[in-house]
């Protein structure tokens, strides 16, 4: 059956869509107009304000386009929204925000204490797996799919999570952890490790693991989180198998696979990131050698 039976308002949230809009609006009023009242501030680099519209452009992708929808219908989507959500999405959304912005937010006494004891690079590791990890066990994650407000408050968390654990590895701020060489490479490997129990079990599962994808009823419940009350009960639905012919057990697989494979290819990417630094500083290093040694068997002539 096609999408459009669930109406406009389902498939395109013109809410989130101001949403948006506003973010996008005080983004840039408080790093242009309003920055001249934060200390050190600095103009807006061209690559920051890049990042901020790529990352609302994903956030609105998400969780404001049929995405969404599809998320509740099939756990494919479900997974591919998580990865953009919280392996791309967030980490842009941080770069896109100047330093001297995230010292005044930071600088917050609450903010401060919560920072200085989440973004603790063990700590912050730990817990955004851990956290990703129990949403997906089976009778955690229908539960969350059926309650909005326990959805929305868990989505939140798991981004928060994510964005600490992003931190270590991409703040350039004086004083915060930051971690530096091998470190890096640790922390990444760890990262990818820590998830990969909870990809497996759902890769050789042999049989459906959720209700709110497997049951009829369970499923239409969970649907109402995206689609009006008034508009799901007019259609009569049974099921997801109306809008898919990928059987339950190959849905949640691929799901699977494709969390991992958007990690380890964020991860990846990063890791190249980290290899090229050493390779650069390291050529510097080599050439300012070569530099002082032959200043040194052939020095300037003095008059």
């Amino acid at each position: 059956m096609p999408l459009s039976i669930f109406g406009f308002q389902a498939l395109w949230s013109p809410f989130f869509i101001i949403t948006i809009l506003f973010m996008s609006v005080l983004y840039l009023l408080i790093t242009t107009k309003w920055r001249k009242d934060f200390k050190n501030s600095e103009p807006l680099k061209r690559k920051q304000a890049i990042y901020f519209i790529i990352s609302m452009l994903l956030l609105y992708l998400v969780k404001g386009s049929p995405i969404d929808l599809l998320a509740h219908i099939m756990f494919t989507y479900h997974m591919v929204q998580m990865s953009i959500l919280l392996m791309i999405m967030t980490p842009l959304l941080m770069l896109s925000i100047p330093n001297w912005l995230w010292e005044a937010f930071i600088r917050l006494p609450v903010v401060k204490t919560i920072f200085r004891f989440f973004t603790k690079p063990v700590l912050a590791v730990i817990l955004f797996n851990v956290a990703f990890s129990f949403y997906h066990l089976p009778f955690i994650f229908d539960k969350i799919k059926m309650s909005e407000t326990a959805h929305s408050a868990y989505t939140m968390s798991l981004f928060l999570l994510a964005m600490f654990m992003w931190w270590p590895l991409i703040n350039t701020l004086p004083g915060q952890k930051q971690l530096n060489g091998l470190k890096r490479v640790g922390y990444l490997f760890s990262s990818a490790m820590l998830l990969t129990p909870a990809c497996g079990i759902l890769i050789f599962a042999g049989k459906p693991l959720y209700e709110t994808y497997s049951n009829g009823a369970l499923w239409l419940q969970a649907m109402a989180l995206c689609v009006p009350t008034d508009t799901l009960a007019g259609l009569n639905l049974s099921g997801p198998e109306l809008f898919s012919k990928l059987p339950v057990v190959e849905d949640q697989q691929l799901g699977a696979i494709i969390m991992k494979l958007v990690q380890e290819v964020i991860y990846g990417i990063v890791l190249a990131r980290i290899f090229y630094k050493w390779f650069k500083k390291d050529q510097q290093e080599a050439e300012e050698m070569t530099k002082n040694l032959m200043m040194s068997q052939h020095p300037q002539p003095t008059e």
